[in-house]
């Protein structure tokens, strides 16, 4: 026989009526989740009191999980409830949707049903109840749960006109056929279970709260990042991508749709001039991505306009204020930016700038919008020339008795250097003749260049070269993904978390390259000469092919495990030797460790919910002197190794709505990632949290889904999805989608219980025939 499973959404047209609004307590109240207060726990051990739980100020309760979620209406045993006198609700339970009944709850013991008693409330919000507590008489005490199925009590629901529609999930197994059917019909009215010994059906029926009034009113539009004025504007960088998030909230109860607009303006004189934008960029959607090198340098308006489609007089917008800037130049005296060259004392050396610099914020560089300048030092014995504090540079005419110019002990009477460049950039290159530096010494080169139209932008670069007796060649280092390794003055910037991936090429003319070998160095610097000293790191053959690959090419790798493992370095060189015709060639590619985010802390309230709790994220007090850009929320349940990304901000203290926790305890754990403009990130531990299911608003997404009347925009879920942002748009689908899979998987569970075999079960998509 053909056992087939199937799940199937059977959704009714119903009238829909309007009920009245639920009392702020349905929505405010303290989530207590534990089994122990199950009337079927017995104590084991020491009485639990609710005198540590509760206090002589009432707080609101809603009892949740599989203790149960509904105070007993009748006495309890002693020495259940996991305490010695189990409190019971003795009053009249309120019947109708927003009644609220006071009543004693009695405490159960020695034979009496009521030897301790306090005065409580209790509200009826339709699909379940909330409760006022306060601290029990004595210690011992302890308020009990049930399971919802042992309620006798049905619920009803006060309406106003129309007929009353109803929510029914409803799983048949039917041992005749061998078929198994779920179907949910929306929205409901009331509460009932029945169970059928040869057809299992469990049967349940709620209220849909909505609101009775059909007004509509503009939306409430927030911008992140929104704290900018026209005086006061946001800061990014020309070479950077940016993008400006929106939260809209609907205050609309019978539409959804909504018409979006940004727009941009130049704000050099009033902000009158609008922006016509590239039709790659989107300008419908909730957030606006601005990719690097769009907008000219300059002070820009971004408008955000959403207006009701259905009601086009009801808008609203908002604007943030952005002012793009230089990234700043890379001035490279030689190609890729290396570090350190070895050159023959015959051999000419020629440094440009004026070719291997980078204008991040262009896609070519400009040499004639610069003016340069050269400086040298005999690196190791002296600091660059200077005259009280103003450097010299190597075609000046002063002189420095402490710090000897680079060329002062030749005897060469030839000219040491000639400049190269045309027009307005006569020195974009310079070449330094044959003979003119002395051997076995190292030198700094260094150069600034200062743009031409405005003398504060500037920019520096080094390059260290190592003379020697034998003719070398230009060997030239650079990063795989060059932003993978940021310049920074001498060093290039690499984050501890990535794996530094090198290329390395001969410039010159290296046809019988006979061996190529990298080596890794560490550093350390001497403050009084301004020196870096470098020392071999010793384990790179006992670490090869597992920290580092491709010694012996000219492709290099060092995974990240080499910084995360010598934390206490933060300067290192990757050298490359390149043997050709048995005369070696050295150059280098020097690293600082950039340091992450620090000093700052996260929290997450509160520490309990259900799907449809809005969760504060917290994250205060950090620092980055590079900036820091954004917060990104990972959970996980059983496995840290399967965390999933729940939300991101580029704000420090963001909501967001959480998936249900795991399986036995609803326990969700979660980490905070705060990233810095150089993808350098710090990972931060919250505390867990626990998580329930809140199939009330799955029920009512799905019901406003399919429901053809305007009363859909009421559900709180789908004016949230409504809202097109992406972050909670993820979070609900993702919440969602995990809560049917739970039902799914509880419903295969009935079957199986029922006598099916669970080898005989297939899962149909929904909404195909049986």
């Amino acid at each position: 026989m053909h056992l087939r499973y199937n799940i199937d959404l059977v959704l009714f047209s119903a009238t829909t009526t309007n009920t009245p609004i639920l009392s702020p307590q349905c929505y405010n109240y303290t989530l207590i989740n534990d089994p122990t207060r199950s009337i079927y726990v017995v104590k084991n051990g020491s009485a639990v009191c609710d005198t540590n739980t509760f206090s002589s100020a009432a707080v609101w309760v809603r009892f949740v999980g599989s203790g149960g979620s509904k105070i007993p209406t009748s006495a309890i045993a002693d020495y259940r409830c996991n305490t010695d006198a189990p409190g019971w609700y003795s009053g009249n339970m309120p019947i109708a949707v927003n009644a609220t009944t006071n009543g004693s709850a009695c405490f159960a013991y020695s034979g009496s049903n009521c030897s301790w008693s306090t005065t409580i409330s209790v509200t009826n919000c339709g699909s379940y109840y909330v409760y006022e507590l306060v601290a029990p008489p004595a210690c011992s005490l302890r308020y009990c749960t049930d399971e919802p199925t042992n309620w006798t009590e049905p619920t009803t629901i006060m309406s106003t006109e129309g007929d009353t529609t109803s929510t029914e999930i409803s799983t048949t197994v039917d041992k005749s056929t061998a078929y198994v059917q779920t179907t949910a019909n929306i929205p409901t009215t009331n509460v009932a279970t029945s169970v059928a010994p040869s057809n299992t059906q469990v049967q349940t029926t709620r209220s849909n709260p909505s609101t009775s009034s059909q007004t509509c009113f503009s939306p409430k539009l927030t911008l992140i990042p929104g704290s900018s004025t026209l005086a006061s504007p946001l800061q990014y960088r020309r070479s950077q991508d940016f993008y400006i998030m929106s939260i809209i909230e609907l205050n609309c109860n019978d539409s959804l749709s909504t018409i979006k607009k940004w727009t941009i303006k130049n704000c050099s004189s009033t902000c009158s001039y609008q922006l016509s934008l590239d039709q790659t960029i989107q300008t419908t959607f909730t957030e606006l991505h601005i990719p690097a090198r769009t907008l000219p340098f300059g002070l820009y308006q971004l408008q955000f306009t959403v207006t009701m489609a259905n009601y086009t007089n009801l808008t609203t917008s908002s604007s943030v204020y952005v002012q793009v800037t230089s990234s700043g130049i890379e001035a490279n005296l030689v190609q890729l930016g290396t570090s350190m060259i070895t050159i023959g004392y015959e051999q000419d050396l020629k440094f440009d700038p004026g070719t291997f610099s980078v204008d991040p914020d262009e896609y070519t560089f400009n040499e004639s919008n610069w003016k340069y300048e050269y400086f040298c030092r005999i690196y190791g014995l002296y600091m660059f020339p200077n005259v009280k504090g103003s450097l010299i540079p190597i075609d000046g005419n002063a002189t420095d008795p402490s710090n000897p110019s680079c060329f002062g002990n030749q005897t060469r009477n030839e000219t040491k250097f000639i400049y190269g460049g045309t027009g307005l950039s006569l020195k974009s290159s310079l070449t330094i003749r044959a003979n003119s530096l002395q051997s076995n010494r190292t030198y700094q080169f260094m150069v600034t260049m200062t743009n031409q139209q405005n003398a504060s932008t500037q920019a520096t670069g080094y390059v260290l070269v190592k003379v020697e007796d034998t003719s070398s060649q230009m060997i030239a280092i650079g990063c795989v993904i060059s932003t993978m390794c940021v310049p920074n003055i001498e060093f290039q910037l690499v984050n501890p978390t990535t794996q530094v991936a090198l290329f390395s090429f001969c410039a010159d003319n290296c046809q019988n390259t006979e061996i190529i070998t990298w080596n890794v160095y560490q550093g350390s610097v001497n403050i009084s000469s301004n020196v870096t000293q470098w020392v071999l790191f010793n384990q790179m053959s006992a670490y090869e092919n597992i920290w580092f690959f491709g010694r012996n090419t000219s492709n290099f790798t060092a995974v990240n495990n080499l910084f995360l493992n010598n934390r206490q370095i933060s300067l290192w060189r990757f050298e490359v030797n390149y043997t050709v015709a048995s005369e070696a060639s050295l150059s280098s590619l020097n690293f600082v460790i950039n340091q992450p985010p620090m000093n700052g802390s996260c929290s997450v309230s509160p520490h309990n919910g259900t799907t449809s709790t809005s969760f504060s994220i917290s994250c205060s007090n950090w620092f980055d002197e590079d900036g820091i850009i954004d917060y990104s929320v990972y959970g996980w349940t059983d496995d840290s190794t399967q965390e999933t990304m729940i939300a991101f901000s580029s704000i420090s203290i963001f909501q967001v709505l959480l998936p249900i926790g795991d399986d036995q305890t609803s326990t969700l754990h979660l980490t905070v990632y705060i990233r810095d403009s150089l993808d350098c990130v710090t990972q931060y531990n919250l505390s867990s949290v626990t998580v329930l299911s809140d199939l009330t608003e799955i029920n009512d997404l799905v019901n406003s889904i399919q429901s053809s009347s305007d009363n859909s925009a009421n559900s709180p879920l789908l004016q949230l999805l409504a809202s097109g942002n992406p972050n909670t748009v993820g979070q609900i689908l993702s919440s969602v989608s995990q809560q049917f899979n739970k039902i799914n998987n509880e419903s295969v569970n009935k079957a199986v219980l029922s006598g099916i075999p669970a080898a005989s079960i297939s899962v149909s998509p929904l909404g195909s025939e049986p």
